[in-house]
């Protein structure tokens, strides 16, 4: 009796795979899918890319984020804005503020505090002064950035006026007194955290501005000597 030809697994194979790639088949991969393998770079290329544009998008908005969940949470030792004095009034306790300052490479300014340390009652509402002096012979502009420490205190520091919240321009040689208006929050002695506070820190950091986008801040009433509020 005549016996058929055995065909062997690998050859079954290897015939499939020939079928399969005369179709444009070639196992599961990009080819599987009919691309080319220049269709397949772009594809690859496009996600990429996608994904790029992604973080970097995604790195733009975590900025101004970040800023807003500072301000509104005191986080990073980051100061409160008020409109006005706390409705409780100052209390007995009493609390060492510290004023710090420091100016960025770039920019030619001298920078300081009238006053080093001041003790103020918790709820005071106190007026103190930073001078500024351009030692450039060209008109300058700087901006301040500032925070308090510790940093859990930032959400109890409240600030009613402030000359960072401006771009500063300055004349050759100007010199300019800046007054900071603030308190500290009544609120802080509910804060057992912060039982054992005894002193905070104001510090700020002048940075130069290339491209100033406002006015020069003329002088006023607001920078002159009014006392504490």
């Amino acid at each position: 009796m005549d016996h058929e030809p055995t065909i062997s697994r690998d050859q079954n194979r290897t015939d499939t795979k020939r079928r399969l790639g005369g179709l444009g088949f070639s196992g599961l991969g990009f080819s599987g899918l009919g691309f080319s393998g220049l269709g397949r770079d772009a594809l690859v290329a496009s996600i990429c890319g996608g994904v790029v544009a992604l973080m970097v998008g995604a790195s733009y908005a975590a900025v101004p984020f970040y800023n807003w969940f500072c301000r509104a949470t005191g986080f990073n030792g980051t100061t409160q804005v008020a409109t006005s004095a706390p409705a409780t009034g100052p209390i007995s306790r009493r609390i060492s503020v510290r004023f710090d300052s420091n100016v960025a490479p770039g920019l030619p300014w001298k920078f300081e505090p009238e006053q080093s340390e001041i003790e103020v009652n918790i709820g005071q509402v106190v007026t103190v002064f930073y001078t500024v002096t351009n030692q450039a012979a060209r008109t300058t502009a700087g901006q301040a950035a500032y925070n308090v420490a510790p940093l859990t205190v930032g959400s109890y520091f409240q600030k009613i006026n402030c000359f960072c919240f401006t771009e500063q321009t300055m004349a050759p040689g100007e010199k300019r007194e800046m007054p900071v208006v603030f308190y500290v929050d009544p609120s802080i002695v509910d804060d057992h955290e912060n039982d054992g506070l005894s002193s905070i820190t104001l510090s700020y950091t002048f940075y130069p501005v290339r491209d100033p986008v406002v006015k020069p801040l003329a002088a006023s009433e607001d920078n002159k000597r009014k006392g504490n509020l």
